[in-house]
C-alpha cells in the first residue's frame, strides 16, 4: 500500500494518538452509564470518537482515488511563535487579566502568520476579548481576573 495523502494520513496518525491517549486516561476515573455518567464517560467517549475519525482519515488516505499530496516543511519559527504566545497566556492570566493576556496571546501569535498586519491583529483580539469576556465572565460566570491586579 502506498501513502497517496501525506497530510491526511500523518493527521489520523495523530487524532489516533491523542484519541487513544485520552481514552486510556479517562479509564481512570468512573465511568457510570449514559443515563448516569461518571466524570470519566464523556472523556472516554470523545476520545474513541477521535480515534475513530482518526482511523478513517488515515486509511482514506491510502485510497487509489486519493491525489498524490506531500507533507510540507514545518515551519519551526511560526511553531514557536503560536507556542510560546500560549505560554505567554499561560503566565500573564493571573497577573494581567483576561482582557490583557487574550491581547497578548492574539499579536504574539498572529507573528507567526506570514501575511501579518498589526490592523488584523488588533481588530481580531478586540473581537475575541469582546467574545470571551461575554462567554466566560457573562454567561458561565467564571471566576478569574479581568483587568490586571495592580488596576
Amino acid at each position: 500500500m502506498k501513502i497517496r495523502n501525506q497530510k491526511d494520513f500523518v493527521s489520523g496518525l495523530m487524532y489516533i494518538g491523542l484519541g487513544s491517549f485520552f481514552a486510556i486516561l479517562a479509564r481512570g476515573y468512573q465511568m457510570g452509564t449514559a443515563a448516569k455518567m461518571g466524570s470519566g464517560y464523556f472523556p472516554f467517549w470523545l476520545g474513541v470518537l477521535l480515534a475513530t475519525i482518526g482511523a478513517y482519515v488515515a486509511f482514506r488516505s491510502l485510497a487509489i482515488s486519493q491525489e498524490d499530496v506531500k507533507l510540507a516543511k514545518v515551519d519551526i519559527p511560526s511553531v514557536l511563535w503560536v507556542t510560546g504566545s500560549t505560554l505567554v497566556f499561560a503566565i500573564c492570566l493571573p497577573i494581567l487579566g483576561l482582557v490583557t493576556s487574550l491581547f497578548l496571546l492574539v499579536v504574539i501569535s498572529a507573528m507567526a502568520s506570514h501575511e501579518f498586519s498589526w490592523k488584523g491583529s488588533i481588530i481580531n483580539a478586540v473581537f475575541l476579548i469582546g467574545f470571551a469576556y461575554m462567554a466566560f465572565v457573562w454567561g458561565l460566570k467564571l471566576q478569574f481576573p479581568v483587568w490586571p491586579t495592580f488596576i
